[in-house]
């Protein structure tokens, strides 16, 4: 029924399919920033935490029994070290941009998205009762001159704390545009929690900023916190409407409790190893800088190449010298590129050798 499309596909280089790959392949193409995917000693100790309770699956919505007392500690406990009064937490990252864009946009609100928002929170804008509107990538200027310019009866700012695919770092004037009119922001904290900021808490804890109530922190456990899930931060006014009101929350099975037990344990690893994994972090992004004399922000390193076929045969030619790297092609982004994440248990030397070989091709 679909074989024309499909064929289209194809002949643009843009099919993709479910792999298996190697495990002994150098793995720089998923989002395990930090190497918690393969950390017996956290899932050890998340098995065990579950074991503690005799119910071991969420059985049904939070709001009918699925809310577990691993949810509530996990969600207490994040709330506490990033400022914001309450947390919720969500089956995924996809699920909680749902929850937040379908239900805070209502009639006669103004939805502003930067260019490169998430595709989830791009796909529920569809749908939004709200006037829809996106400003420059990362630009404040933009956003300011939307705002200004504009009527409605409350504004919605929705940007990421590090873009997946862009791989660069919010700017910091966004959050002084927003308060400026008086707006409300999500920020999607998805790479960037666990990875950057003092405390590794993402781009609030970067920029040292205290969170108020206009501000609302989306994040997702299955980056850096080598889990599945997500969790809001945000004001207890903003947490109580969404429960009320989101479908996704309100009509999704709970959370799975061993996923949030595990990203529980990964958290707490963060906090109390942080100035370990932030020297690891600053080690690979100096290692890109010597190497490639590319300035980078976070774990992730974006090198663009000429098409879709150059970004394939890149990808092919390092599969055979033991890399999985990420081809990233249209309609994810663009222009190809080639995703490299530089996570910390991959040993400097083997990311130097790469770094070195990555650099004769690009």
């Amino acid at each position: 029924m679909y074989k024309n499309e499909l064929k289209a596909i194809k002949n643009a280089n843009l099919f993709r399919k479910r792999e298996i790959y190697d495990d002994d392949l150098i793995d720089l193409a998923s989002n395990d920033y930090l190497g918690f995917s393969q950390d017996e000693k956290l899932f050890k100790k998340a098995y065990k935490r579950v074991l503690n309770y005799p119910t071991h699956s969420p059985k049904a919505s939070m709001l009918i029994n699925g809310y577990h007392q691993i949810h509530k500690e996990f969600e207490e406990s994040l709330s506490f070290a990033n400022q914001f009064e309450q947390a919720i937490v969500v089956g995924s990252g996809f699920l909680a941009n749902l929850a937040l864009i379908d239900t805070l946009a209502r009639r006669g609100d103004l939805l502003i998205l930067d260019e490169y928002y998430h595709a989830s929170g791009v796909f529920a804008s569809k749908n939004s009762l709200a006037k829809v509107k996106f400003f420059k990538h990362n630009d404040p200027d933009d956003l300011r001159a939307i705002l200004k310019n504009s009527s409605y009866k409350r504004a919605i700012v929705a940007v990421e704390g590090v873009y997946s695919m862009e791989a660069d770092i919010l700017n910091r004037e966004i959050f002084a545009v927003v308060d400026e009119f008086g707006a409300l922001l999500i920020v999607d904290e998805a790479h960037s929690s666990g990875v950057i900021g003092k405390n590794l808490l993402g781009v609030f804890d970067h920029y040292s900023i205290t969170p108020t109530q206009n501000h609302i922190k989306m994040g997702t456990l299955g980056k850096a916190y080598g889990s599945y899930g997500a969790y809001i931060l945000a004001s207890n006014h903003v947490v109580e409407f969404l429960q009320n009101r989101a479908k996704s929350i309100i009509y999704a099975t709970a959370p799975s409790v061993f996923d949030i037990a595990l990203g529980l344990e990964a958290f707490k690893k963060i906090v109390k190893k942080r100035d370990i994994l932030s020297k690891k972090i600053k080690n690979r992004i100096k290692l890109v800088n010597d190497i490639l004399d590319i300035s980078i922000d976070s774990l992730i390193l974006k090198l663009e190449v000429a098409s879709s076929n150059e970004a394939l045969r890149i990808k092919e030619l390092f599969l055979k010298k033991g890399f999985l790297i990420a081809a990233i092609r249209a309609p994810t982004v663009k222009k190809p590129i080639l995703r490299i994440i530089l996570r910390t248990n991959i040993k400097r030397e083997i990311l130097k050798k790469f770094l070195k070989e990555i650099k004769l091709e690009i």
